[in-house]
């Protein structure tokens, strides 16, 4: 199963720039362990051919999280993509946290981030993964050899939106920005 969360942070980048239109410095939170250059570069070729700036921010501890955060803040960053891995989904307190204390709007790449008082959120359903893992297994043990199952992938993508953190950062969201979203937090 893949859930093709790195795959879908171009389209985080749509819906950040539909809240933040006015965002041409844009930030991406990497941690370098976790991520893979092909995203990077994408979205450097992206974000170049929208004529906007691109700057690139690793961290991979608490302490680089803080820094980074500082960085971010010094090179004026107009808002923020935060990219995937178990390193970042361990720290969304904190990462939410400084996001809000630099009044940064930020996309993550889940709906715990949201839940948890982020901007946004936007991945795959882990619920409907679940499910298809389920569906999965169930022809497993009906008999079908695991080496002759095609890789499975996200079907399902989930956005969310916080319309307090949205406020918090005085933004308005659109009514057909509110109208795609799976969950809105009010």
């Amino acid at each position: 199963m893949t859930f093709l969360t790195e795959a879908s942070t171009l389209k985080r980048l749509s819906l950040l720039r539909d809240l933040v239109p006015s965002a041409n410095v844009i930030g991406l939170l990497v941690n370098r362990a976790e991520a893979t250059d092909a995203v990077t570069k994408e979205l450097e070729t992206v974000t170049r051919s929208l004529r906007l700036t691109l700057h690139v921010v690793y961290a991979s501890s608490e302490r680089e999280l803080d820094d980074a955060f500082t960085t971010l803040a010094q090179r004026n960053v107009t808002a923020l993509l935060v990219n995937t891995g178990p390193f970042f989904r361990t720290r969304t307190e904190q990462l939410v946290g400084l996001a809000a204390r630099y009044a940064i709007p930020a996309i993550y790449p889940g709906r715990d981030y949201a839940v948890a008082g982020g901007l946004m959120g936007y991945a795959p359903s882990i619920t409907d993964a679940y499910r298809q893992q389920g569906v999965y297994a169930g022809k497993i043990l009906k008999g079908e050899k695991p080496g002759e199952l095609p890789v499975m992938q996200s079907t399902k993508f989930e956005f969310v939106l916080n319309l307090k953190a949205a406020r918090a950062l005085g933004l308005t969201p659109s009514p057909g920005l509110l109208s795609i979203a799976d969950e809105v937090i009010e």
